[in-house]
Order: C-alpha cells, then structure tokens, then sequence
C-alpha cells in the first residue's frame, strides 16, 4: 500500500462509496465528501497497487494545540491487515502535525482499546464534549429531527 497525502477525484469518489457502507456516514452526498475533505487540512489515504483507496483519515487542526482526526474508515476488503493503525501513524508522524499538542478523535467505547494503543484516552476528567445542532443548516444528514437518515 501506498501513502496519499492528496485526494484525486478518484479517490474521493471511492471514499465517498466507503462512507455508503457505514452507519456513521450512510446518506453524506457526493458534494458533502467533497467538501469536507476539501476542508479538511491533513488528509491521509492508503491505495493499492491499482490508486484504489483502501483506508483514509483527515484532520481538523491549528497546528499548534490541538488536531482532531476524522472518518478514520478502512475499506471492508482490506481490514485485519493493520491499515487503520498505519494511518493513525502517519497522521501522528505527519510533517506538519508533529508540534501537536493534543490529537483528538471521537469513537464509540468498542473502539476504545484500538485507540488506546496510541496513546488516546477516554478518561479527560471533567471535560466532556458539547454540541450545538444548527438547525439553520440547509444540507442534510446534520442531525436535525427532521433528517431522514
């Protein structure tokens, strides 16, 4: 496998039938992966022999405080063979989030102990993550009540 720090159009469009198999990103758009890859400031893909996608992960990040790593998704074909840890190492390793000061991930506690043997940590004591649902969103799949998916 093969390390991409750049998405394709090709690569995205596979990401984008990844995401289809996935209950976390079931019903994102076309536009929507675009689009959040195109936000995103680090991206990392594993592509076979053939440029196919395999495993992705992007980062959100100031570069200095804090990186927050997102739809770590390995292709189902490919699991059991070390992929999502070989991102999680590229995005730890990666040139420009190497000053990092804290990486940070949402998981599900069944995924806990694959992010524990990279130094990830549930325990933050008082902190606890908060969220606003922007209702004035025009696009779907945001969590709003009236979302069908």
């Amino acid at each position: 496998m093969r390390s991409v720090y750049a998405m394709t159009d090709t690569h995205i469009r596979q990401l984008h039938q990844l995401y289809q198999g996935e209950w976390w990103t079931r019903g994102r758009s076309l536009e929507q992966t675009q689009r959040c890859v195109g936000g995103s400031q680090v991206c990392v893909g594993l592509v076979d022999a053939n440029e196919r996608l395999a495993a992705f992960a992007r980062v959100v990040t100031d570069f200095t405080f804090k990186a927050l790593i997102f739809d770590v998704i390995v292709d189902p074909a490919a699991r059991s063979q070390g992929l999502g840890q070989r991102v999680i190492a590229l995005i730890k390793g990666h040139d420009k989030l190497r000053d990092i000061c804290h990486f940070e991930l949402y998981c599900l506690p069944d995924l806990y102990g694959f992010y524990r043997k990279f130094g990830f940590s549930e325990d933050l004591g008082e902190i606890r993550l908060m969220r606003c649902v922007n209702f004035n969103a025009s696009q779907p799949h945001c969590g709003h009540r009236s979302d069908k998916s």
